[in-house]
This record gives structure tokens, sequence and C-alpha cells, in this order.
């Protein structure tokens, strides 16, 4: 079985079985605290902790993972993967145990047509359950499923949801090993390849487990494993997924697989940091010295020294990229789609690294080949480090290549010598003082205004050459010859990006002008950055692309705006960020319902036309006479810029805008409102703002309209015959309840003696207060009444006779509840959250 047929019959068995077939997510998360997307799970965990509900009860999926802590043994073995696929079957509350056993057992032996004697399960110690699932409805041999502990038990964190799992293993046969099934026999014969986990805890800080309400089921089956089982080979590079990586590999070290185990290791470093990178790139990793963009330049650098050792000068991404796409390009069209721009990028790195093996490798072979002569077993930190500073080797490249001869860096002498840097740069660097504006006019003095690069919207990643920097406590500020970073002005949010050199990476949080035009990019620094070195200036380009459209969406409803409330309307501030747009102005009432809509029909036809956005440099006189409107916080000379957006809206403006006016896609209001005397307020949304928005409400009336079992088109009546209908209703319960809780009171007051206790659910804490008042005057001296409320709370009266005091009767057993409350020394009322402790409260007040 090849991959393509493997994906298919993996889902198409779950979805004929009621899963909905979910397309992978990306391999990067959107979880904050993942590097990458490591495993099937991670896009369906808020739906597996409960903080969203799940859209589908149940799901399959294929999800691209990556997992970096492998990166050092990648060719080492048959098997290690950094990019993989994780097949896996969710269920959110739906199945449980035998549904998951049965639907995995039922694909196994049926579906990819393994042998039942050549499979063996294991289960947790205590999961009696699922044992006697495998052995009762799915027939396996007792001895054939085994117990085991930790292995055995899944867990998302120290809190959280958890649960028991059960591994399914093939016996690869005794040429691999001993017997014994998993617990006992060769790790090489017994493979795992498919995990149940069985969520059906709850496990807070030193508390017992708790058994979930909705119990979840995720599965995960690692995709090349499964399939080198299914062909029968021993490594899942010998599987059809890896054979056109294999080849190209083989071809760049001159040498077929398997004539030596040197060349096999390069071999397969080479095919899997190839699938690898183009998968990473094809998901928007870009290489940098940091985070997933450093993880990225390690495996690419990693593959590019494997060929070129072996002898490989050419480039090799295309040709790794197209071996890629000829195995994964029909489960994933996207690279096809981006192979130019995935091929630019890594040959771009790769002719980076190619600059630093030249200059570098020669100094760390000569030092290499010293300390073996020496008999030294330590390569010198010095040295190390050098090539770290000089040449851009990393530390870990350095340790890489010296420890196939059996070194090891010297990594304390090399850490100083990076420590000893810094406290040099520190020393030559400025006090920053952002109110201190000496600094900047030396800046302008010595190299005049910065020039602005980035109104072409090809032009998001520019070299420049850095003319200073001012290290400063929490934020530093660094200055570009020029600079593709838009600053703040009119309204528009500075960009935000990255500037790097060889040396130091800074992260530009903000952008301002801040004296003579000169620019300055403000962030946090890592490593060090020093006058004079070339950098590497790049902008947020989707960042920018939203801001651009925003920017452009304010002038059109400004045009919008005097065109239907007339022309006092102007300008009196505005903000424009990439996910929203503000725009104030003067007007001396709020807008009326049609006002609005005229407003957006008039800008969304604009939009819709897709005039060309035209952008015209002119004299400040001529632009007043074509009637150009000024925009609030500009500030103009004799030249100014004047921006045409279609036929309405010709304003004054420094800003960056989109090309076209169908470039914004859709723009709605979200808000209109007063701020002040005769000023308004319009908060609005474009592009993909808006059409999440719009997706957002359209969903929630779905959703309404199903509640109401109507179509979206009738929600207002069938809305306002449910309201007529519970009005009548909740007159009629309160009239059955007031009856109710006469009989209630009579039934109360007929026991003998001088105290009440009693629960009441389902009544509030009004409803309790007027029936322990009525007890008190039928002359009852103490009355505690509790009950569960009917949104799952706790309500609880005490009333006394003033022998004791209500209020701290009533804070003593509100605590059992997990509640408070307070009152008069004779009548008191408290709520609570927790209804599972009403008996502690009724045993309580039974002993006062």
């Amino acid at each position: 079985m090849e991959a393509q047929e493997l994906r298919s019959t993996f889902l198409n068995y779950f979805a004929a079985n009621g899963h909905t077939i979910v397309p992978s997510a990306s391999l990067i998360p959107h979880d904050p605290s993942l590097l990458f997307t490591i495993a099937g799970m991670v896009p369906f965990k808020t739906y597996l902790t409960g903080e969203e509900a799940a859209p589908f009860p149940r799901a399959v999926t294929v999800q691209k993972c990556f997992r970096a802590p492998d990166i050092d043994q990648i060719g080492t073995t048959s098997r290690h993967l950094t990019f993989f696929e994780m097949m896996g079957n969710f269920s959110f509350g739906d199945y449980f145990k035998e549904g998951a056993i049965r639907y995995a057992w039922g694909l196994i032996t049926e579906g990819f047509g393994l042998d039942p004697d050549r499979l063996w399960v294991t289960v947790h110690d205590s999961d009696d359950q699922a044992a006697e699932i495998w052995h009762d409805l799915i027939g396996v041999p007792a001895d054939r499923i085994q117990r085991l502990g930790e292995d055995n038990f899944w867990a998302m964190g120290e809190t959280g949801p958890c649960g028991p799992c059960s591994e399914i293993f093939f016996d690869k046969g005794p040429a691999y090993g001993a017997d014994g099934g998993p617990a006992f026999g060769g790790d090489e014969r017994f493979l795992e390849f498919w995990n149940l986990v069985f969520m059906q805890y709850e496990r807070e800080p030193g508390q017992p487990l708790v058994e979930l309400p909705r119990k979840n089921i995720d599965t995960g089956a690692g995709f090349e494993r499964v399939l080198s089982i299914l062909n029968g080979v021993d490594s899942v590079f010998a599987t059809d997924l890896f054979t056109p990586l294999m080849e190209a590999a083989a071809t760049m070290v001159k040498t077929p697989y398997g004539a030596s185990e040197a060349t096999d290791v390069a071999i397969r470093r080479i095919a899997e940091h190839g699938r690898a990178m183009t998968m990473l790139v094809a998901d928007g990793v870009l290489p940098s010295n940091e985070g997933r963009g450093y993880v990225l330049r390690r495996i690419i650098r990693r593959a590019v020294l494997a060929a070129r050792r072996g002898g490989h000068e050419a480039p090799l991404a295309a040709t790794l990229v197209d071996a890629t796409i000829a195995k994964m390009g029909s489960a994933y069209p996207v690279l096809e789609k981006d192979r130019e721009l995935i091929i630019e990028v890594l040959e771009r790195e790769e002719a980076g690294f190619n600059r630093t093996l030249r200059t570098g490798m020669s100094l760390l072979e000569e030092a290499r080949d010293e300390v073996l002569a020496s008999s030294l077993t330590v390569f010198p930190g010095e040295v190390a480090f050098k090539l770290h500073d000089t040449h851009g080797f990393p530390i870990e490249l350095t340790s890489e290549i010296v420890a196939e001869s059996g070194l090891s860096v010297e990594r304390a002498a090399f850490d100083a010598a990076m420590a000893n840097q810094r406290e040099r740069a520190r020393a030559a660097a400025k006090t920053l003082h952002l109110a201190d504006e000496s600094h900047y006019r030396d800046l302008v003095e010595a190299h005049g205004a910065t020039e602005f690069v980035g109104r072409d919207v090809t032009r998001y990643s520019v070299e420049s050459t850095v003319i200073g920097v001012l290290e400063g406590e929490g934020v530093s500020e660094l200055f570009l010859e020029s600079t593709p970073f838009y600053a703040e002005s009119g309204g528009q949010v500075g960009d935000t990006g990255t500037i790097v050199t060889e040396s130091g990476r800074f992260h530009v949080a903000d952008t301002q002008s801040v004296a003579g035009g000169l620019v300055a990019h403000r962030g946090t620094l890592e490593g060090t950055i020093v006058p004079g070195q070339v950098a590497v200036a790049t902008i947020d380009p989707a960042r920018r692309e939203a801001t651009r459209r925003n920017h452009t969406a304010t002038h059109l409803l400004h045009a919008g705006l005097r065109s239907v409330l007339g022309d006092h309307v102007r300008q009196q501030g505005s903000f424009v960020g990439p996910d929203r747009l503000r725009f104030d102005f003067s007007h001396g009432q709020g807008l009326a319902k049609e006002e609005v809509g005229a407003i957006l029909t008039m800008v969304n036809t604009d939009v819709v036309a897709n005039e060309g956005v035209e952008t015209i440099q002119t004299s400040k006189a001529d632009a007043e006479k074509m009637g150009a409107v000024a925009f609030f916080g500009d500030k103009y000379g004799d030249r100014v810029r004047v921006v045409r957006a279609g036929s309405h809206s010709l304003e004054f403006c420094g800003g960056t805008h989109v090309e076209r006016l169908g470039d914004i896609g859709q723009i709605q209001i979200v808000s209109e409102g007063s701020i002040g005397a005769n000023t308004r307020r319009i908060e609005a949304v474009s592009a993909l703002a808006a059409q999440r928005r719009s997706v957002e409400m359209e969903a929630a009336l779905a959703s309404v309209a199903t509640i109401l079992k109507t179509s979206t088109e009738n929600i207002t009546p069938a809305l306002e015959r449910l309201i007529s209908r519970q009005r009548e209703m909740e007159t009629q319960l309160g009239s059955l309840r007031q009856a109710q809780l006469s009989v209630v009171t009579d039934q109360l007051a007929g026991a003998e003696g001088d105290t009440v206790l009693g629960r009441l659910d389902g009544y509030g804490g009004d409803a309790l207060r007027s029936v322990a008042q009525e007890l008190q005057r039928r002359g009852r001296r103490l009355v505690v009444l509790v009950g569960a409320t009917d949104d799952e709370k706790v309500a609880l009266v005490v009333a006394t006779d003033g022998t004791l005091d209500a209020v701290a009767l009533v804070k003593d057993l509100a605590a059992l509840v997990g509640g408070g409350g307070g009152g008069s020394s004779r009548l008191a009322v408290a709520g609570g959250r927790d209804a599972s402790g009403i008996d502690r409260v009724l045993h309580a007040a039974a002993a006062i």
C-alpha cells in the first residue's frame, strides 16, 4: 500500500463511520506555548479541554507535525523524523472506549489487512474496562494483552484532562528480538503504531482524579510508521514517501544507498531535512536566528553540509522541493502553488550558508586537526567563538562537525567570550533617554533624514546600513540610512518587524518619526548591533497589508460621511491599525439607521467598482484647488501627496494605501456613538476582519434559527411568538409556585418543635426568605432553609428570634457551599456555588 492509498483508506474509513474529515492544520500552532504542532490533537486542544464547543462530535485528520528535539538523531537511525504526519480519530463527548477500540481494530485488520495474530495491545494497570473490551468484545487473547504503568497513562499537563491509554503493537517476528510482548520483548521486534487515549479524568493539584462528565477520545497513529509496517520494510525511508527524496540525496553524495553507513546517514539526513524544510516554509516559517526560524535554519544547514561534504556543490533546494512535491503535492496542493516561493526562500538561505562554509570551514578544520594531532578531546571555545562572531557559524554546527571526530566544544570558554562581547558593546553604546533630542539631532546632522523606501508593496524586506543604536532600559532605538518601516503618522500605526545583522537581531515593536525626518525603530535588542553594519530590515507584511486596507477604507468612510451628512463633516481624529479602524468626525447628532445604510452602500459600491488608487505629488496650493481634503494630524510642506481613492475621495495623505479599491474586500461599521459635544466616532473593520464578522453574525443567526426551529428570514416573528408564550408561562408558573410555596409553608409549620430545618430545591433566595418570614410569624425560633436553584447554585436562608445571630450562622453555613451572604441579626440570606455541599449544610444546621 502506497502513501496516497493509506491516506484515503484511513480518512474514508472514519468518514464512513460518521467522522468529519478535518484538513491538516498548520505546523505553526495557535497555542503560544508550543513552537510547532507536535501532535495530531494540538488543533483540537480547546475542544478536548472544554474551552470551546467542538463543531462536530467526531473528527478524523491526517495532521502535519514537527518535533525539534530529534534533530541531532536524524539520519543516524532508520525511523527518526522531524517532520511527520499523525493519523487520528477523535470523539468529543460521543463514543468512548468501546467505540475507539472497535474502530481501530476494524481498520487495522480489515482495512489494512494486518494479521490479528501479530498484534499485541497494552492497557494501563488500572484499566480493567479496556482490557475486558479487548478480550471479550474484540477477541484478543489474554496473553497478548499486557498491563503497563505510566507508559499507558496520558496527561495534557500537571493539571487538566487525562486518562489511561491503550497502545497497539505489531510483532515484526523472531528475527528482530526476543519474544515476550511489548512489556518484556525486544524493542525492535514489537513496534508501537497506534495509541488510543481515553480522556476520562480531570486532574487538580493534590486532589484525587475526578471523572469527566464528557469523556473524549484522542488517537494517534504515525503515518510513516504504519506505512512501513504495511509494506513490510524496516525503515520509513524505504517507503514510497521517501523514494524520490532518497534518489535525489543519493545522487548528491554520488553514492547509492546501502554502499556504506557513512553515506547512508548523509542520504537519510538530506532526504528527511529536504522534506521537512519544504513543509515548514510552505506553512510560513522563514529562516532566522530565533524560534521556529532558527530550527528551520538548522535543518537547512545540516542538509547543505551533508551534501557539500559528499561532494555536491550545486544548489540542492529545488531538487529536494520537487522530490517532496512528487509525493506530498496531492495531499497538500499549496506545495505546488507556492513552489517558486519555497525554492526562493530555501535557495537564498542556502547561498548565505555557502558563503559561511567557504570562509569558516578551513579555519574549523585547521583547528580540529591541531587538536587531534595533540591527542586532545576538547575543541577550543575561543575558536568556536571566532567562527560564530566572524564567520556566522552557529555553535551547534561547530559542535556537530567536531563531534564526528570525537571532540567536544569547550562551552565554558565560548560562553565567556560571548559575555565579554556583550559587555564591550554595552560599554560603547549610549544610554537612551527618549525625551533627550540631542542624540537625534546628532544623527540627523551626520546622516540626514531617513529615506522611507517601503511605500512600494514589493519592498517589505530591504538591506540598509545601521547609523545608530541607543540602548535604554526596556526599550532601545535603532536607526537606519533607509527603511521600509512606516513611521506612525496621520493616525496610521507604525510598522513592526525585525532588523537583523550578522551579530544581532532587533525586534521592532513601534516606528516613530522623532526629529528632522529621522525614523526611530523602537523595540528590544538581542545580541549586538553596531553602526556601520549592513542590516536586513523586514516589516511584518501581513500587518502592513491589513493596515493599508484599513487606511484606504478610512478615506472612503470620510467621503461617505460628507456625502450623506453634509460638508460640515470634518475628521477630528483617527486610528488606523491592522485589525480595525476608528474615525472621529464633527456632527451634532447620532446617525439614523438609514444614514448608516446609505454610507455603507456608497463605500462598498466604490470597493466593488475596483478603481485604482492614485497618488499625486503636487504643490499644496494645487492640491487645494483640486478639492483635496486635509486629513487630521498631518503636517504639510510645499510639496504634498494627494490620494485619489475612487470617484468620491480626494485627500492629502502621506500614509500607505491599497493599489485598487477592490483590495479592501468589504467595509463594515461596527459601532457609532458620541465621544463629546458635536463629535461622533465610528469603529469599523474591513477585508478579512469584516469577513470574520459576517461569518460570526451568520453563524449566530443560524444558531438562533436552529434553536427556534425556523429559517433565518423568520427569526423575528418566531422570537416574538416565543417571548409572548414565555410571558404567559411565567405568569402561570408564578401563580403555581406561589400556591406551592403556601403548601410547603403549611407543611413546615405543621412539624413539631420550635425549629425548622428544610431543603427546598428549585427556589431562589427571595422565595426561601418569604417562607422563613412566614414561619417566623408563626412562632418558630430558628429556621434554616437551603436548596439548589434552577441554575445549579445554592440558596440559603436563616431566620431566628434574635437569640442567635442569623448573619453569623448564614456565613458559617454558606462557606460549606462555597458562598457567602449577610442580612440582619434576625434574618440573613446567602448564596453558594457548590450544590454538592447542601448535605453538609443540613448536617451542620441540625447540629445547631
